[in-house]
């Protein structure tokens, strides 16, 4: 039972904050990396962030450095995506998913990442 779950999207105004959740209740989390991923229709999957088995290493879309921070909760079996100063360009549906490293390649690719959530849906509108 391998099964990720996304939650806390939602409609907000430009500038505002968000914070998503990514629960992992099948996994041993703390063997895997994690990557958050969004997209938005009819445009390519975007790599946004991911994190190594224990979040010493972190990498970031350039669009979005310094405005989101990864973390993970390995007790919990947690993931989070804290989104700040939101644009209209971040909407989308952000999208949980786990596998092997987290690298600048595996980040944009997704390559290395076995397992998807559905995804929860980001709507950054004035």
């Amino acid at each position: 039972q391998f099964e990720l779950v996304e939650s806390g999207g939602g409609l907000v105004q430009p500038g505002g904050s968000l914070r998503l959740s990514c629960a992992a209740p099948g996994f041993a989390l703390k063997l895997y990396a994690v990557g958050w991923f969004r997209q938005a229709p009819g445009k390519e999957r975007e790599g946004v962030s991911c994190a190594s088995e224990t979040g010493e290493i972190t990498n970031y879309a350039d669009s979005v450095k310094g405005r989101f921070t990864i973390s993970r909760d390995n007790v919990k079996k947690m993931v989070y995506l804290e989104m700040n100063d939101l644009k209209p360009e971040d909407t989308g549906i952000y999208i949980c998913a786990v596998g092997d490293d987290c690298t600048e390649i595996s980040r944009r690719t997704g390559a290395g990442y076995e397992y998807w959530g559905q995804g929860t849906q980001v709507t950054v509108s004035s």
